[in-house]
């Protein structure tokens, strides 16, 4: 006789209690957390980069960067003298709770306002992992396609606010801008879609927006002071 052992709940379950231990820590210090997904390649550390010369006038930023093998782009965060822990997966595809904690415990949290977590880069594993985050965010570039909202559901649907990167080249990618807009609200009606140029010639397009969009809510959780954005 066959019998099927369900797996994933319960390692869910285990995960998320230590996410929402995470969570009062957080809450503790009044720190933001954001939880960013996207594929590789799409330019999540560029974004965190152009993220972090927006805002660091107002707000004391920490990242932590997720990926299965490497310290390439922690080492890029710290070269802008900002604060980084390196998260090495071994080839798990997602970052988890426990080590956030392990992440949390080497930070000053005294010291922050915000962190950013770069996760490892995946539209589907990170989805359902729960880290304690205030919100996720998701990243898709042009080159992508604008298909990707019908054949990943998921991270559009658990996102707080969608990234269009690279939008620099939408004529030569042919990417229709409409019907992923339209493809995205269907999914999440309640996700802000901002269309960004996150490096190259025309870096820091959209850039603005996105980032007073953060500030406003890094300003409800913290203590107060006003949002300062860097043009």
């Amino acid at each position: 006789m066959t019998r099927e052992v369900a797996i994933e709940q319960p390692i869910l379950d285990l995960n998320d209690r230590l996410a929402a231990d995470n969570r009062a820590l957080l809450d503790k210090h009044k720190i933001y957390m954001l939880d960013v997904l996207a594929s590789p390649g799409a330019g999540k550390t560029s974004l965190i980069l152009a993220t972090i010369a927006a805002l660091r006038d107002r707000w004391r930023i920490a990242v932590i960067e997720g990926d299965i093998a490497s310290d390439v782009d922690s080492q890029r965060i710290k070269e802008q003298g900002i604060p980084a822990v390196q998260i090495n997966t071994g080839g798990a595809c997602h970052l988890e709770s426990a080590m956030i904690k392990r992440a949390l415990d080497i930070l000053n949290l005294n010291e922050l306002d915000i962190i950013i977590v770069e996760n490892v880069g995946n539209l589907v594993c990170p989805t359902d992992f729960y880290l304690g985050e205030d919100a996720k965010v998701m990243i898709l570039s042009v080159p992508e396609g604008h298909d990707k909202p019908l054949k990943y559901p998921g991270v559009f649907q658990v996102a707080k606010a969608v990234l269009l990167n690279k939008i620099d080249t939408l004529n030569v990618f042919n990417f229709d801008e409409r019907q992923f807009k339209e493809d995205v609200g269907r999914l999440n009606p309640q996700a802000t879609i901002f269309p960004v140029v996150a490096a190259g010639e025309q870096g820091g397009k959209g850039i603005t927006a996105w980032s007073q969009w953060l500030c406003a809510q890094i300003e409800q959780k913290s203590s107060g002071g006003g949002c300062s954005v860097r043009q």
